[in-house]
């Protein structure tokens, strides 16, 4: 399993001054390499080397390595679209989003995150400190700093490249760490968990996170950045910059919350972890104009990221069901109906008469379709 630990340089005005230097050089060759790879659709790593690399050193100072991380950059950004494009994340065919994404070489800003390999980057663990190549020459002893923990994974786990950042006026290195997988124990049952909006997510063991004050939150920032924005002063826009990620980072605090919590509830219960396959649902959802800003802003793509490597570091299953009828199918017979939920918090099976929350009973379809999914899943490695 791959982690990633952030951790922050405290470099010198000189060594900051390099480290910014560094970035602008390297994102300036990686901007006109895009150009040039969209000129002559010459996308592949090798092929785009031919065309790029002596250029590259020439013209912008970039040692042979660095050259090489540029066009493999490029590379890679191009077959992110182009992956995007097939898979329809950049609208339909003749659609003038697409349309415009496949007609525009990728640009890259100015301090945008770069790759260093152990080539160009070093790290002394006991000395807190980095060696890390610059196009002013490398720069031996960049200190930085991390808790006690992620120095413990670094020093165990990381392997790889490593991206250097900035951010916020702050310096910072992205390091890959390869943890082992913990294996996973045989569930005794599933904990189903249902994600949504008024309640961001709801177990099956009738647990339910409540969205509104995230939800509150969010209104609270949307309409300050609107006012904001309106404004149009010096004094807004350096509020706006001050205040950008602010709501993203409470955001994922609070899925951090509830994943761990879920996590641990399955830990201590030995089930395992059931959630729906959300996977395109912003595409097939119609909702009216007012609830659109809502369902866009749910962040429950990374709720379920987190509940998936926090499983897997606990050695917990982990498994996705389909998510059809299970609002609607009662979880004591089996009833479908869309009368059975005349209300947004309200389930009452027009069969059989038993009523639950909503969410709950959901998240009671969720774990038993999980069961299903694990036991064909399992009967198939088996016959294997």
């Amino acid at each position: 399993m791959k982690l990633v630990v952030q951790v922050r340089l405290l470099p010198t005005s000189e060594q900051a001054a390099a480290l910014e230097a560094t970035l602008r050089a390297v994102n300036a060759a990686a901007t006109w390499v895009s150009a040039l790879a969209h000129d002559r659709r010459v996308f592949r790593n090798y092929d785009l080397r031919r065309h790029a690399y002596g250029q590259i050193k020439d013209t912008y100072g970039l040692a042979a390595q660095a050259a090489q991380h540029v066009i493999k950059k490029v590379a890679d950004a191009y077959a992110t679209l182009h992956a995007n494009v097939r898979n329809g994340n950049v609208g339909k065919p003749g659609s003038a989003r697409r349309e415009r994404a496949l007609a525009t070489p990728i640009v890259f800003r100015p301090g945008a995150a770069h790759p260093f390999d152990d080539r160009c980057l070093s790290w002394r663990m006991n000395a807190r400190m980095v060696s890390i190549w610059t196009t002013r020459g490398r720069m031996r002893s960049v200190a930085f700093t991390a808790s006690a923990e992620q120095l413990q994974r670094l020093a165990a786990y990381r392997k790889g490249e490593s991206d250097l950042l900035y951010r916020d006026g702050m310096w910072f290195l992205i390091a890959t760490c390869d943890v082992p997988d913990r294996p996973v124990a045989a569930p005794d049952g599933f904990l189903g968990v249902d994600l949504g909006i008024v309640n961001i997510a709801t177990t099956s063991g009738g647990v339910r996170y409540s969205g509104k004050g995230l939800n509150a939150v969010r209104h609270r920032h949307r309409e300050l950045r609107r006012r904001l924005q309106a404004k149009q002063t010096k004094s807004a826009k350096r509020l706006l910059k001050k205040r950008r990620r602010k709501e993203a980072r409470f955001a994922a605090d609070t899925n951090h919350t509830i994943a761990k919590r879920i996590v641990t509830e399955a830990t201590r219960t030995g089930q395992g972890i059931a959630l729906k396959d959300l996977q395109g649902i912003r595409d097939r959802v119609r909702l009216r104009k007012p609830q659109r800003v809502t369902l866009h802003s749910w962040s429950f793509h990374q709720l379920g990221s987190f509940i998936a490597y926090k499983a897997a570091r606990a050695g917990v299953a982990l498994v996705h069901v389909d998510p059809a009828y299970t609002s609607q199918a009662c979880s004591s017979c089996g009833h479908v109906d869309t009368r059975n939920r005349p209300g947004q918090a309200t389930f009452s099976c027009t069969s059989c008469g038993f009523a639950e929350h909503a969410d709950v009973n959901a998240a009671r379809n969720i774990a038993s379709r999980g069961v299903a999914v694990w036991a064909v899943s399992h009967a198939a490695d088996d016959a294997a």
